[in-house]
């Protein structure tokens, strides 16, 4: 066996500047925009799995589309969809929404591996698409990065608080005439279309780490849902771009670093806020209810603090839906 040598490219930043690595960072920094324009929904609606498995669920849209000989974005985008919508009706409860995701899941991996055994002319494709290739990001392609783009924070500014409300009080929501069956399919088919992105960028295996864990990290760190949107796109900026800067410093695979880079700061957070939540630790356990009483979980905080902004507003946007 031969292993690749390591080392470091002096001409790095000549690297940079050729035109692959700009559509690479174009492209990235668009899904990192659309990952954290979405993130907080999928963290308070308990969608991580969701996310996670319409990356799969897309695989036999990409290999599908490899063996017709179509795009394999168009391949992925109509699987996804296809997989979110049939998850956002068939799931309106938690636990009948994970059945009916492990059970699409796993349907559509055994058409992924049918597809992949008889696409054999074209194994690159299959890999880029398990790991990732945001190198190989085409000028078109950012064309369409760019128009979801668009499209996903057009709608999710004419949704965001009635989304918010259902997705932390959903009884409450209908009781109120919110169509919270309607906002939930919206939001999956809004998820699909982030997901046929990102999985081009950083692959399905590793999609969680873009899309997930920056607005993770964010909610750690404040409670508020537009903070926790700048905060997680932050996050996935810095790992986007740091992440081709070393790729391309030392010759290894963006999708590598990118992930890495965004772990780490999911680490040091948890670590920073955990240190700050035992600061004040007493030994009473007055004090100690007190300053949980203070300092609440972030979800919990998140949804006291979306569900009083949303419930003002309720009345006013359920006309509008």
């Amino acid at each position: 066996m031969v292993i690749a040598s390591v080392g470091f490219q002096s001409n790095w930043f000549e690297v940079l500047q050729a035109d692959f690595m700009r559509n690479a960072l174009v492209g990235g920094s668009i899904v990192a925009i659309a990952a954290g324009l979405l993130g907080y929904f999928v963290i308070v609606r308990q969608h991580a799995f969701a996310a996670h498995a319409l990356a799969h669920i897309g695989f036999p849209g990409a290999t599908g589309a490899v063996l017709i000989g179509i795009p394999v974005t168009l391949g992925l985008a109509v699987f996804t969809v296809a997989g979110a919508l049939a998850i956002g009706f068939l799931g309106k409860k938690l636990v009948d929404r994970e059945i009916a995701t492990g059970t699409i899941l796993a349907f559509a991996t055994g058409l992924g591996v049918l597809f992949n055994s008889l696409a054999t002319r074209n194994a690159n494709a299959v890999t880029n698409v398990l790991f990732g290739n945001l190198l190989a990001i085409s000028s078109d392609q950012l064309v369409v990065f760019a128009i979801f783009t668009l499209g996903l924070g057009v709608v999710i500014a004419m949704v965001a608080r009635p989304l918010a409300f259902a997705s932390l009080n959903a009884d409450v929501a209908e009781a109120k005439g919110l169509p919270v069956r309607a906002l939930g399919v919206t939001f999956m088919v809004l998820l699909a279309l982030v997901i046929t992105m990102a999985v081009q960028v950083v692959g399905t295996l590793l999609l969680f780490g873009l899309v997930v864990t920056p607005s993770a990290t964010a909610l750690a760190i404040t409670a508020r849902p537009f903070r926790v949107g700048l905060v997680g796109t932050g996050i996935g900026l810095i790992s986007v771009l740091g992440g081709l800067v070393l790729s391309t410093m030392f010759n290894l695979p963006p999708s590598f670093f990118i992930v890495t880079i965004s772990f780490l700061i999911w680490g040091v957070t948890l670590v920073a806020t955990r240190e700050r939540g035992h600061v004040d630790g007493g030994s009473s356990t007055e004090t100690d209810a007190a300053a949980a009483e203070e300092r609440p979980g972030p979800i919990v905080a998140a949804t006291a603090t979306a569900t009083a902004t949303a419930t003002a507003s309720a009345t006013a946007s359920e006309g509008r839906i």
